[in-house]
């Protein structure tokens, strides 16, 4: 503890508390706020006593430590404390709704969880051989089964990570294909509202891209498809239900002029919680897809992950699945020969991964499929769509439609004229929604709206929820055009932490924590 001149002790560097009274600990009641792990312990002290054990044997070979780490030393409670309160300041889809829209926070079922920590389950290893996990490979089987059942799709490579590692499969598979035939084509056709990671995927395997732009009903035009393609496009990636909440009506259309100019129809994924049960993309002349298991069957998102990303694959694309996948019902694997076993025709591009994917995210996601069924599944979908409908009806008198007031599908879209005037920006608003209990929308997202702004509320949510949703927003709305900018331009005022700059953060981000002498001295 530092005292001032006057012997008073000096309260701890705090985070501004916003409006209201302020406390000597910067803690705003039980809210407890929380230092560093360096300026909680010492790098010159350790949270266990351990007596000198003196010289002894090294079995690293030379690699050991020549220096200190560096770490601060804390004891258990310290440790202990300093997570869980760095815990309470998290948002999460188990607190409130999490109204992401593109990212599909839905709830994870409890279910699951359990299910996934079966011991036979969740202490296997991925070196095991694979004759010691038979129900492993099993479920594996069976999740892959109902995933080119629901998709419509004969092949499914279940090993890549997470969705962009899914969309780097089919266009490797895509490209595998076109080398088959003997061609190298160039350019990929992405529409404008296509998720950011379709472009980098393609220009990561070196392809070119076209953009297409959306139409004024912010849906892609198929007569700019088809001026656009020719003998040297390679595939078109489309989201559908696409990211602006609707779905390409002119699918079939499209899909039949990309593969009549010899092209491939790669698919997004990301938003089939719309769509499962409703229509298959394999029906819609789709040759691959991926699917993030943790947007359509509740598998943990983000930090809750490892993701997992299975591609489905057409008849014209199935040669070329990546290894390990699954063939007649068993696992096909064999690391030494790609094409060894693989089955007449194949012409698999090899593994682009270890191992055979995600198996915690594997269980929960048969564990979902198999706990609601084929009727339950059809209900999720249309019970997400239902809830993204109420909250654009419910809001589309006093906040603006970009493509006017029809339906939507899994998330409804809004772009910022309703606040023209006023002052207040799309970020503004979106703070002021964290002093009111909700985790923002996804903001200025897609690009093709100005100032967007993306609600995707999911099955997850009640009526009530709902209800109690819109109405925090129509009171910001009426805040907004009622002249209240100090409710927003300083927002969030409740929060931990008051408004970071962002641009900066992202610009220049503070990845070392720096002594407060030393960082004196560097100044």
């Amino acid at each position: 503890m530092t005292m001032n001149s006057e012997g008073r002790p000096t309260a701890p560097s705090a985070p501004s508390q916003g409006v209201g009274r302020k406390t000597f600990t910067g803690n705003r009641g039980l809210q407890i706020e929380e230092a560093l792990l360096f300026e909680v312990g010492r790098v010159d002290n350790c949270g266990v006593d351990l007596e000198d054990i003196g010289d002894f044997d090294s079995r690293l070979g030379g690699l050991e430590r020549e220096r200190e780490i560096g770490l601060p030393g804390l004891s258990e409670p310290e440790a202990m404390r300093h997570y869980v309160r760095l815990s309470q300041k998290n948002y999460a889809i188990d607190m409130g709704v999490y109204p992401l829209g593109s990212c599909t926070m839905k709830h994870n079922p409890r279910l699951n969880e359990k299910t996934v920590r079966f011991a036979g389950l969740a202490d296997i290893h991925p070196l095991q051989p694979q004759s010691t996990v038979p129900g492993a490979i099993e479920v594996i089987g069976q999740l892959a089964h109902w995933l080119k059942v629901l998709t419509g799709m004969p092949a499914v490579a279940m090993s890549p990570k997470a969705g962009a590692h899914g969309e780097l499969c089919g266009m490797m598979a895509i490209t595998a294909a076109l080398k088959a035939r003997g061609e190298r084509r160039q350019f990929v056709l992405v529409p404008e509202s296509a998720h950011g990671t379709n472009p980098a995927t393609a220009a990561l395997l070196g392809y070119k891209i076209r953009a297409i732009p959306a139409r004024e009903d912010g849906t892609v035009d198929l007569e700019v498809v088809k001026e656009n393609l020719s003998d040297d496009v390679a595939a078109i990636m489309l989201t559908n239900p696409n990211t602006c909440g609707l779905f390409e009506k002119d699918i079939v259309e499209i899909a039949d002029a990309v593969h009549a100019a010899g092209a491939y129809f790669y698919c997004d994924g990301a938003n089939l919680n719309a769509i499962m049960g409703k229509a298959r993309p394999g029906d819609l002349g789709v040759d691959c897809m991926h699917i993030n298991l943790h947007k359509t069957f509740s598998t943990p998102h983000g930090g809750g992950g490892p993701g997992a990303g299975p591609v489905v694959f057409s008849e014209r694309l199935a040669p070329f699945v990546p290894l390990p996948f699954i063939l007649d019902g068993k696992l096909v694997e064999d690391v030494t020969e790609a094409a060894k076993g693989t089955g007449e025709g194949s012409q698999t591009f090899g593994r682009m991964t270890a191992f055979h994917g995600q198996m915690g995210m594997f269980v929960r996601a048969l564990t979902y499929m198999i706990s609601h069924g084929a009727d339950g599944l059809l209900q999720i979908s249309e019970d997400a769509v239902l809830n993204a409908n109420y909250v654009r009806v419910c809001l589309q008198d006093i906040m603006s439609l970009p493509f006017g007031e029809r339906p939507c599908m899994h998330e409804a879209l809004f772009d910022d004229s309703f606040l023209e005037g006023s002052g207040v920006t799309t970020l503004d608003f979106a703070k002021a929604m964290i002093d009111e209990g909700y985790h923002p929308m996804t903001m200025y997202f897609p690009l093709v709206v100005h100032g967007a702004m993306l609600i995707e509320p999911t099955e997850s949510e009640s009526k009530a929820g709902l209800d109690l949703f819109v109405a925090a927003l129509r009171d910001l709305v009426f805040a907004a055009k009622a002249g209240d900018l100090e409710r927003f331009t300083g927002a969030p005022h409740l929060a931990p932490l008051r408004r970071v700059d962002e641009t900066r953060a992202a610009r220049q981000p503070i990845l070392r924590w720096t002594p407060p002498v030393a960082a004196e001295a560097a100044e």
